[in-house]
């Protein structure tokens, strides 16, 4: 695990602490379930009804909390899937899995939505004002929300909240596209690098 090599350079029996968004599960796809094992903490977000109530069973020691992620305080329309992985706000993506888009041909063939949900939202920097503790460094943050990562990223105060480290879900792309990215040239404004990129996720690094 990429991450896990990079944190190495910590000093020994290092605990950091990590963001979590769009969590979905305490250790399925988990970006931070191998950090908590090591005895660091962080906070978990996730707008999935009922997602929080395994990960205060298994992450006890975490911040858990249910609620959505946007660039406002709004109601949004939550989608909820067959496959919870895919269950997310974007209505823009969802239309992608199932049109006749050839990238996205497994995707209608598989899966569907089976529910939909009004959610109360709210600005990531609001949420960490409330939770964050006093005075802690976010080493990494992880942003896995299925198409609306744009949102969420813009609605953090990076003033206050500056991870070492983003992780974020990009699926079919490559590193040109990364690069003239809205991501990438919004994170490039705050100070942070492209760092590495694995399948699916974009790492990005604080160039302080």
């Amino acid at each position: 695990m990429l991450l896990s090599c990079i944190f190495k350079q910590k000093p020994r029996g290092y605990k950091g602490f990590y963001i979590d968004v769009g969590a979905y599960h305490p250790m399925r796809f988990s970006n931070t379930y191998y950090f908590y094992k090591k005895g660091w903490r962080g906070i978990n977000i996730d707008a999935m009804p009922g997602s929080m109530k395994l990960f205060n069973k298994l992450r006890p020691e975490d911040i858990n909390l249910e609620v959505g992620i946007s660039n406002k305080t709004e109601k949004l329309n939550y989608f909820m899937f067959n496959e919870p992985a895919l269950n997310g706000f974007s209505e823009a993506l969802n239309q992608k899995r199932f049109s006749n888009d050839d990238s996205y041909q497994n995707s209608k063939n598989v899966y569907k939505v089976i529910a939909e949900k009004e959610i109360q939202t709210y600005p990531l920097a609001e949420i960490l004002d409330k939770y964050l503790p006093l005075n802690k460094n976010i080493d990494f943050m992880s942003i896995d929300v299925e198409g609306l990562d744009y949102e969420v990223l813009t609605s953090n105060n990076w003033e206050k909240y500056k991870p070492e480290f983003i992780l974020i879900e990009i699926l079919r792309s490559n590193i040109p596209k990364i690069l003239n990215s809205d991501i990438h040239k919004y994170l490039t404004e705050k100070n942070y690098v492209f760092f590495a990129k694995t399948q699916n996720t974009v790492f990005f690094r604080y160039d302080s």
